[in-house]
């Protein structure tokens, strides 16, 4: 009987703060983040399927090259001719960053 109390207490506060209108509740949960790391070689930008803005980035590391497609207008986020690591979430037609670290 405490526990089904204490739940209400807890679910009405939410309720009463959410009624207010300033109150952001809110989590991340990166289950599924993906990291690329790599010495940024070629940034290309293009439309694909006619409305989708995609950024594809070239990372070179130890000796293999990588191509990623990122959402959006990502050329002034990646350092031509730097060490750059990237986490981003994986998507069809391209992947959303999260971060993107110089290294």
């Amino acid at each position: 009987m405490q526990r089904i109390l204490s739940v209400a207490v807890v679910i009405s506060s939410f309720l009463l703060c959410a009624g207010c209108g300033n109150t952001f509740f809110g989590g991340a949960i990166q289950s599924g983040v993906s990291t690329v790391s790599g010495f940024v070689t070629v940034i290309e930008f293009t439309v694909v399927d006619g409305t989708t803005q995609v950024t594809f980035v070239t990372f070179l590391e130890n000796g293999a090259s990588s191509t990623f497609a990122f959402c959006g207008d990502q050329r002034n986020r990646f350092p031509m001719n730097e060490n750059v690591r990237t986490k981003f979430n994986p998507g069809q037609p391209c992947a959303s960053v999260v971060t993107i670290v110089i290294i």
